[in-house]
């Protein structure tokens, strides 16, 4: 099978959500998890820039700091939101591959 690069298709913000929503996490957590389940490799500034946007907009909080580490964990709105954004994709998937099917 041939190797595109057609760029990124995945959201940063939408990946640490997703990532919240199993279990809270620190930074480095985050970045190995969404490594593991999306295959993305998200670098610090893109991480910790994404973070800090979903922290200002209430999408996820700070957890109390362990030693150097400090966890994040989804908000109500976040768990909101990311319902929402993944419905809107699942629905998006749906119909792309419905088209497929008619090729």
């Amino acid at each position: 099978m041939n190797s595109f690069n057609l760029g990124r298709f995945s959201d940063p913000p939408i990946l640490i959500l997703a990532s919240l929503a199993g279990s809270p996490k620190h930074g480095y957590a985050i970045m190995e998890d969404i490594a593991d389940f999306a295959d993305v490799h998200l670098g610090p500034g893109t991480l910790y820039g994404a973070i800090a946007r979903l922290e200002s907009q209430g999408l996820i909080e700070p957890l109390p700091a362990d030693e150097r580490r400090r966890p994040y964990r989804l908000t109500a709105a976040g768990v909101a939101f990311l319902q929402k954004q993944l419905t809107g994709l699942e629905t998006f998937a749906s119909m792309g591959l419905q088209r497929l099917a008619g090729i």
